[in-house]
């Protein structure tokens, strides 16, 4: 039962001779080096070319080549413009839409499959071990709720306008409410009394993703407003929890007990994330990255866009300068 599709890549996943396994663990210092000097976090390639540089028969070997690799790598390494261009965007949506069409036997079933809503890449784009050839089985039927909607849960299934399907199980995909929730749900009050939740009523707003005025001495690890989950997401939160542990080290160090982000920082950072982001193709899409997904959130770009390098440079230079954008006490 769909009711929105998503572009799906191949993952590749295999067994590791031990070949490939000794390899890597010889390397492990450099691929760690590697990662914590991505835009991304993974270690791939630093890539300048853009879609337009090359030929149509050279950008379809490209694209080719990365989904024979599997993983983020097509999105990550192919070209630099995928989620900033419109013309790069619509040839990797293309190519996907024709691996579909390709793999999928039944052609409605095919189609249903195909985005019709945001650009590749600008919701999280899943990996998959055979996602789409799964749709050739005799016992796999795809549900189109947007054409057929469900009306209830019956007793032996699900029953949509059409019919009813008798099930065994169900399983509900019914989402989250990412990068907020969890710190919403611990019911944080600031020093003026105010709580998390009416702080952000009208979206999340920190200073660096780290650090939200009215709230000292409370750091979020990649929170909203930090690259978080557009990049490897371990990578992430160490850069956050080594930043967050030498600012409380340096603090100890002063004999200071307290740390609060201004007002005026927290706001100039806000405006930059989100200049960052209408930069892209990303505000495009109605997903769980503006808080689409959950009734009644406030609609804001939550991560940072333009990437781990640039961002562990901000935080490195906001240390650097005494902890800048901070009062300390």
């Amino acid at each position: 039962f769909q009711r929105t599709p998503n572009y799906s890549v191949p993952a590749r996943n295999a067994p590791l001779t031990k070949e490939e396994l000794d390899e890597i663990k010889a390397h492990y210092d450099e691929i760690r080096a590697k990662c914590r000097a991505s835009e991304g976090g993974f270690p791939f390639e630093a890539i300048e070319r853009l879609a337009s540089d090359v030929s149509d028969e050279e950008r379809e070997q490209i694209y080719q080549h990365f989904w024979e690799l599997g993983g983020f790598r097509f999105l990550g390494e192919t070209f630099a413009d995928l989620v900033a261009d419109e013309f790069a965007n619509k040839t990797a949506r293309d190519f996907i839409a024709s691996k579909i069409r390709e793999t999928v036997k039944d052609p409605e079933t095919a189609e249903n499959l195909i985005p019709f809503d945001h650009p590749y890449g600008t919701k999280r784009p899943p990996i998959d071990t055979d996602y789409y050839v799964t749709f050739n089985r005799d016992n796999v039927t795809l549900v189109n709720v947007r054409k057929d909607p469900i009306v209830e849960i019956t007793s032996k299934g699900i029953r949509t306008e059409s019919r009813e399907y008798e099930l065994d199980a169900i399983v509900f995909a019914t989402g989250f409410d990412a990068m907020t929730g969890a710190l919403l749900n611990m019911n944080i009050t600031g020093a003026n009394g105010l709580t998390l939740k009416e702080a952000w009523a009208n979206g999340p707003r920190s200073y660096l993703g780290l650090a939200i005025a009215g709230f000292p001495n409370l750091f979020t690890v990649t929170g909203p407003g930090s690259p978080s989950v557009l990049t490897n997401m371990p990578v992430a939160i160490e850069q956050h929890v080594e930043w967050i542990s030498d600012c409380i080290q340096r603090l100890r160090e002063r004999n200071c007990a307290r740390i609060e982000a201004t007002d005026e920082a927290q706001e100039a950072w806000v405006d930059h994330v989100r200049e960052a982001a209408d930069a892209t193709l990303f505000p495009q899409a109605n997903s769980w990255y503006v808080g689409a997904n959950v009734p009644g959130k406030s609609r804001v770009f939550m991560p940072y866009v333009a990437g781990m390098t640039a961002y562990r440079a901000k935080c490195d230079e906001v240390a650097a300068n005494d902890y800048e954008g901070f009062v300390i006490a």
